[in-house]
């Protein structure tokens, strides 16, 4: 008499790829997503961030209109501006990359600061 053969254990037909390129689809996948897109239009000059209010003083005086204030930004190398005026409610935190033109009641720019 012969003993019956036990059929051997029947597992799950898993893919055939690696353990490891799990991780290393992600990984392109996430690098892909970090990918920098240029935005359309023309590109002023490259913007160091650090503000710099020297170049921005020729501002005093001058009304704060749209075309003054970016040409501000620009010459100080800054990354971001804001018009303070009389009566403004600001933040008090100190931005290295921020240009700070301050507006009279004449509306006239009477200070040039970074931060």
């Amino acid at each position: 008499m012969s003993t019956p053969r036990k059929a051997a254990p029947s597992s799950p037909r898993s893919n055939d790829a690696s353990p490891t390129l799990l991780p290393v689809i992600v990984l392109l996948l996430s690098m892909g997503a970090c990918a920098t897109i240029p935005p359309d239009g023309p590109q002023g000059p490259p913007m160091s961030g650090q503000c710099n209010a020297d170049g921005a003083r020729w501002a005093v005086g001058r009304a704060p209109d749209n075309d003054v204030v970016e040409r501000a930004r620009v010459d100080s190398g800054s990354a971001t501006v804001r018009v303070v005026r009389p009566g403004d409610a600001v933040t008090m935190d100190f931005r290295v990359d921020r240009l700070n033109l301050n507006v009279n009641a004449r509306n006239a720019i009477d200070a040039v600061k970074c931060g």
